[in-house]
């Protein structure tokens, strides 16, 4: 991974615990748990996902007055593995 993208990412990661532990409403329900008798301890988990924008969507369809739908190459592969089929329409016709 880049240097630039991994220095990113760790002041994402630094942020993100910033604004959790200065949140006054966190503060507030620890602080009831622990009177409450609890001794407590917070585990987050992030998943994090980036694409380089030079990378070009593969499919673009056009719905009759509708939005353009665009379609990356993460996004068919995740259609994919959901066994979702991510042919346009005419060319199912042709190989049913």
């Amino acid at each position: 991974m880049e240097q630039k993208l991994e220095r990113l990412l760790k002041q994402l990661s630094e942020a993100i615990n910033n604004s959790i532990s200065d949140s006054e409403a966190v503060a507030e329900v620890i602080a009831d748990i622990k009177a409450a008798g609890y001794d407590i301890y917070v585990v987050l988990e992030a998943t994090v996902g980036f694409n380089k924008r030079d990378e070009e969507p593969q499919n673009c369809a056009t719905r009759q007055g509708g939005p353009e739908l665009r379609i990356s190459p993460q996004d068919i592969r995740f259609l994919k593995s959901l066994r979702i089929s991510v042919e346009p329409k005419n060319d199912r016709e042709k190989t049913a």
